[in-house]
Parts: C-alpha cells; sequence; structure tokens
C-alpha cells in the first residue's frame, strides 16, 4: 500500500506542478495573455482524458502480467521529452491566434510525460484493487488529488519566489526521472503478485456480482465534471482578466477545484444539507457581483474571495453527487474516463468554442446557470429524494423558482451588460466593447473602448473635440509632457507598446514619427473603423503588428525619441513588457536623450518598486508623474513613469511636474526568468 500511495502522490505532485511551470514559460511568448492559461488547462484535461482511456484500455484488453511491462518501457521512452524548457523555435511569427501554436507547443515539450503521469492514478488504483480482492481504492484517488493541490499552492509560495523558470524547468526534470524509476518498481512488484497468483488476480476486477451502472449515470459522470471544469476556467479567466495572469490566481481556483474531489472521495465529507442550500447562496452572490455596476471598482479582496468561496460550493456540490454515484471497481477505468470527458468537455467549451461563438466572456454567467439546472435535475433523479418529485412538497417547489430566478437574472446581466453597446466583438486576447455616450452633436458626448472592465481609451464624438488628446494620455500626464517637451526641438519619433484607440496618435505634427505596437488584430481594426485619432493623425504612423518584444526584438535600432509601455489585457500585465531585458530592449530602440514612459496605472498591482529596481540596476533616471482628473476634458488620474539614461535629459519643466520614485519595497529583480507578482498586490 504504501508504495502504491507513494507513486500516485508523485505523480499527482508532478503533473500539477508542472502546470504553473510551464504556463508561465510560454506566457511572455503569446502576449501575456490570460487566455494563455485557459489553452494550457484545456491541453491539460484533454492529455488527462487520454491517460485516462489509455489506462482503462490497458487493464481492459492487455492481459494483466504484461501491463506492467508495457507501462515501463513507455516510461523509459518518454525520457527523450527532458528537458522540458521550450526554445525559441516556438516563439510565434505573427499576430494571429495562437491557440493551435500553444497546444502544438506543450504537446512536443511536455505531452508523453505529462500523458503518461496522468495515467498513474487510474493504472495504479485498479492494480491495487486487482491485487486486494475486495478493496476499495477511491481514497488513493483522494490521495492523489491532495498531491494535486499540494503541488499548486506551493507553486507561487515555495517554487515561483525562489527559482528562475528555468531552475524550475530543471528541478522538474530531474524529479520526473525520479518518478518513472518508483513507478517502474511499482510496476514490477504489481507483476510480481500476478505471477505468484495468477488465478486469483485474474478474477479481482471481473466480480460478477457487481452491478452495472445504468445509463444515466454515465451520462451524470461527464455532466457534472464538465459543469465544474467549466465554472473553473471561467472563474479563473474571470479573476485573471481583471487583475493579472499570474500563477497565484491560476493556481487558487484550480486548488479549491482539487481540494472538493478530496473531501468528496476521501470518506464523506459532502452533506446535500447544508450544501445544497450554501450552492444556492453562493450562485446569487457570484451572479450579483459579475454585475456592470460591481465590476467597476471591485476591491481585489473582495474579488477574489467570493469567487473562490462560490467556486468552493459549485464544485463541491458537483463533486459531491459525483461521488455518490461512483461504481464497484470492476468498473473504476469506465468511472474515470467518463469524469476526464466531462473535464474536456468544460475545457474545451470555454477554451474553444466560448472564444468564436460569444461575443463577450458569457461563459462565467451561463455556467452558473449550468450548476444550478444541473443539480436540480440530479436532484429530482435520485430515486431516495421521491418526495422530491412531489410538486406538493415546498422543498422542490423553492428549488425550481430558484432555479427560474436566478436564470432570469443572468439573462437580464447579460442583456445590460450588451444594451447601448455600438460593437461588441471577442478573439483569443479579450472581449472589447465600443459604446456612445450620446449624439456628435452634443459636446460631451464621447466614444469609449473597453476590454474586460476597464476603459482602454475614449474620444469625443463632436468634431470640434476629437482630436483632444484623453483619459491616460491629456496633455499634462506623463507621456503628453514628454512628447510636449520633445517636440520643441523639432519632429520627433515616438514609439508606443499597446494601440487602444490611438490616442496618443492625437499629438502628431507634420514631419513626426509614430509607430504602434499592437498583438490584438481586433484592436487595429477597431482603432481604423470606430475613432479617428489614427485616421486624423498629421504625421506618418504604422502599426506593427505582433507581441511588442518580439516585434522590437526583430527591428533595427528606430531611435525614438519617446517610447511609451502602455499595454495592458483589461487590468492585466503583461510581465515581460516590464523586465530587465525588456527595459534594456527599449533603452536600444531610444535616442541617447530619449525618454521612456511607462504607464503604471491600475487597480491591484504596485507596479513603481519594480519599476524602480531596474532603473537601479540600469543605471537610468526615474521620475513618477501623478496627475488628477480633468472632467471637463475627459482626462483621467494617471501615474507614469518616465525613465532616461542622465538627469540633464529632463527639463526643468518636468522635474517641476514629476517627483522621485519613492517606494520602499523591495522586490527582487525582475528578468524573464524570474518575476513574483504575487508579492506586489496592493
Amino acid at each position: 500500500m504504501l508504495l502504491y500511495a507513494l507513486t500516485i502522490l508523485v505523480s499527482a505532485f508532478l503533473l500539477f506542478q508542472v502546470q504553473p511551470v510551464i504556463a508561465k514559460i510560454i506566457l511572455p511568448w503569446f502576449g501575456g495573455s490570460a487566455a494563455v492559461w485557459t489553452v494550457c488547462l484545456l491541453f491539460f484535461q484533454l492529455a488527462l482524458l487520454g491517460g485516462y482511456f489509455y489506462a482503462h484500455a490497458l487493464i481492459r484488453y492487455v492481459k494483466p502480467r504484461t501491463q506492467g511491462i508495457v507501462h515501463s518501457v513507455l516510461l523509459i521512452l518518454s525520457l527523450a521529452a527532458l528537458p522540458i524548457y521550450p526554445s525559441d523555435y516556438w516563439k510565434p511569427l505573427s499576430s494571429a491566434d495562437p491557440t493551435w501554436g500553444i497546444v502544438s507547443l506543450l504537446a512536443v515539450k511536455i505531452g508523453v510525460p505529462y500523458f503518461l503521469l496522468s495515467t498513474t492514478g487510474p493504472l495504479l488504483q485498479a492494480w491495487y484493487a486487482r491485487a486486494h480482492k475486495g478493496a476499495m481504492p477511491y481514497r488513493l484517488y483522494a490521495l492523489s488529488n491532495a498531491g494535486s493541490m499540494f503541488a499548486l499552492l506551493s507553486y507561487p509560495f515555495l517554487f515561483e519566489p525562489v527559482f528562475t523558470t528555468h531552475q524550475q524547468a530543471a528541478m522538474w526534470s530531474i524529479a520526473y526521472g525520479g518518478f518513472i524509476a518508483i513507478c517502474g518498481l511499482t510496476a514490477l512488484r504489481s507483476r510480481s503478485g500476478i505471477l505468484a497468483d495468477p488465478e486469483s488476480q485474474e478474477v479481482a476486477l471481473e466480480d460478477e456480482s457487481a452491478i452495472k451502472p445504468p445509463a444515466s449515470h454515465y451520462w451524470m459522470w461527464v455532466a457534472l465534471p464538465a459543469v465544474a471544469s467549466l465554472l473553473l476556467l471561467a472563474v479563473t479567466n474571470h479573476l485573471s482578466q481583471n487583475v493579472a495572469a499570474i500563477p497565484f490566481l491560476w493556481v487558487l481556483p484550480l486548488s479549491i477545484y482539487l481540494l472538493t474531489f478530496i473531501l468528496c472521495f476521501e470518506g464523506n465529507w459532502y452533506w446535500r444539507n447544508p450544501y445544497v442550500q450554501l450552492l444556492a447562496l453562493s450562485l446569487g452572490s457570484m451572479a450579483y457581483t459579475i454585475g456592470p455596476e460591481l465590476m467597476e471598482n471591485p476591491r481585489i479582496i473582495a474579488l477574489i474571495t467570493v469567487f473562490s468561496i462560490g467556486l468552493f460550493f459549485c464544485c463541491m456540490s458537483c463533486h459531491g453527487e459525483l461521488a455518490r454515484l461512483k461504481p464497484h471497481p470492476r468498473y473504476l477505468t469506465h468511472f474515470y474516463v467518463m469524469i476526464s470527458a466531462g473535464g474536456a468537455l468544460g475545457g474545451v467549451l470555454v477554451g474553444l468554442v466560448a472564444p468564436h461563438v460569444l461575443h463577450a466572456y458569457y461563459e462565467l454567467p451561463l455556467g452558473l446557470v449550468a450548476c444550478a439546472v444541473l443539480i436540480l435535475i440530479v436532484l429530482k433523479q435520485d430515486p431516495t429524494l421521491e418526495w422530491f418529485r412531489s410538486w406538493t412538497q415546498p422543498a422542490p417547489i423553492m428549488a425550481t423558482i430558484a432555479t427560474i430566478a436566478l436564470t432570469v437574472f443572468v439573462g437580464m446581466q447579460i442583456y445590460k451588460s450588451a444594451s447601448g453597446a455600438r460593437l461588441l466583438v471577442r478573439n483569443f486576447y479579450g472581449a472589447l466593447k465600443v459604446t456612445d455616450t450620446g449624439p456628435a452633436t452634443d459636446l460631451e458626448a464621447r466614444r469609449q473602448l473597453t476590454h474586460g472592465t476597464i476603459s482602454h481609451g475614449e474620444q469625443f464624438l463632436n468634431p470640434t473635440r476629437r482630436d483632444l488628446p484623453t483619459t491616460y494620455y491629456g496633455p499634462n500626464t506623463g507621456i503628453g509632457a514628454a512628447i510636449r517637451e520633445k517636440q520643441k526641438n523639432g519632429a520627433v519619433r515616438i514609439g508606443v507598446i499597446g494601440l487602444g484607440t490611438g490616442t496618443i496618435a492625437a499629438y502628431g505634427r507634420w514631419g513626426d514619427y509614430i509607430r504602434y505596437y499592437e498583438i490584438n488584430p481586433l484592436v487595429q481594426w477597431i482603432a481604423r473603423t470606430q475613432f479617428s485619432f489614427i485616421n486624423d493623425c498629421r504625421g506618418k504612423l504604422e502599426v506593427a503588428m505582433g507581441d511588442a518584444r518580439l516585434s522590437l526584438e526583430r527591428e533595427p535600432p528606430e531611435n525614438f525619441d519617446v517610447l511609451a509601455v502602455d499595454a495592458f489585457s483589461s487590468d492585466s500585465i503583461p510581465v515581460h513588457l516590464l523586465t530587465r531585458e525588456a527595459m534594456q530592449l527599449y533603452f536600444h530602440h531610444l535616442k541617447p536623450d530619449g525618454i521612456l514612459a511607462v504607464h503604471i496605472s491600475n487597480r491591484y498591482l504596485d507596479l513603481e518598486p519594480v519599476i524602480q529596481g531596474e532603473a537601479n540596476a540600469l543605471n537610468k533616471t526615474a521620475r513618477e508623474m501623478d496627475t488628477d482628473d480633468d472632467d471637463a476634458n475627459d482626462v483621467f488620474a494617471a501615474t507614469w513613469i518616465l525613465l532616461t539614461s542622465s538627469p540633464s535629459h529632463f527639463d526643468s519643466t518636468l522635474v517641476a511636474a514629476s517627483q522621485p520614485l519613492h517606494s520602499t519595497k523591495k522586490v527582487r529583480l525582475w528578468t524573464d526568468d524570474y518575476s513574483n507578482l504575487f508579492q506586489i498586490l496592493k
């Protein structure tokens, strides 16, 4: 038992430890988008399905004495995939949807090891059940999920703050070699036991007294984990889009998801009362919280708390009902294949279907409704709850009314969020919305672009005001002041990372050159068709499509007078644009007296100590410019950090309007190999 438990524990730890490791490595290559983690989760779920199907086929169609040999050979062959750190070959060359590029990368670099790790749980549980007739192996399943949860929770607290991504990948590769040795030993011991008593082992999993589960159970084995998986990815997407694409916000929902598996399959920690009542409360709370008004300025702690607790009760209800339907060990591999199929289905719906079918992030509210409807169906189909089917009882009536009320409320939320929108579009990089506040004849009427819940630019609609720079780019903001200072000496070259509505183009004069870097094709299309900053620009303007880092690495020095870094995905910060190597690249493209302007306004992350550390490491002068709201001119409060190679490159006007960086928080220098967003959460 100890050897089985140790092997399952190690495999589960490695199975889930590699997820944040590889995702963090490739995140910068695909624009730092929160969708990268969603696609990674989709791949992991599909690989898990393949692993469970392999375990099922091996147990059912290969002789017991041969199973260990087959599996051991595959384990040894998988060593060819090490080490798992991908080469630069996998960096994308265009701004096209990178979903299949991410899947291909993962399949080549970690596909085989991940596949074999995923087989360990069901395979060893089946071997254990065969070797110990009458034993129930489901506690090993709970142990597997415990190992997985420890791997996830340890990453942001033990591994990410201490080790670089190269070190993490190397440590994982070495640990995987150790796992192969342990798993090979377990396979050989299992085979030895079978050879010692072949007849009893052959029939251990073929107990004819085992009752075959009905077809309705197979359907539930898929539907329940599918809804739980859908909510897992939808909640993770929601948090990552509105905070940051960081491992902590990846592993927290996944850890909660795994915790519910542990509680439901280790003993009986799920009781319909009070969990069904708490589920109803959680569904209502999450549906209310994602309303347009509350999402305008939520507190990070409240946001994380509401959705973490809500996800817990949703998954406890789904996995608790799933555990109630677990079959005799003879059908164990059937059970696990269906569970993994359900998980993969949820991943496909969020990762592949939703971005191409839905115009906004509607999968979370729709998932809440699906969870309520499914649990209601489960309760009504339970033969032990005959009274629940009767419409004379108050409980089924109240449950049905609550489900209908939730559906109507969610429908109203979706309708309200979409009403008045001039344009709603979505792709891999996020959901974009364009709205007008009034007709062009109104001097105060504006057109706004939002990404998720964050404004990415506004423009006055009235022709007399439409060329005024607004929002975070007003004349007195850091970027406005830097551009106007350089324009005192003649024509300028301006680089901008992040297009948005193209507001900075309002500063362009005859002879100026403005070069934007934008990864999202939809943003450029919207900026050119829905806004006029780019079209009205008097200077020469170009847009380089693709990730800014990759584009700048391929270009010769651009000799910018000002380079603005303003790339946000909703309120999420693309980390790879704020590392030491990124700063070195920016100054490579600046003139000797050029100014680097970094926009750090956001709700959740204190980026000042990060920039301060990099300025010190590169021996650059940095000053901070904070400006207040100017409602009359539609200018928002903004914080910009201006960096240059020498203090003399700032004139007296800029010095008077700014101040030295004053953060007392000390953070480790961010590099392409190391970053830790968790420690700078506000």
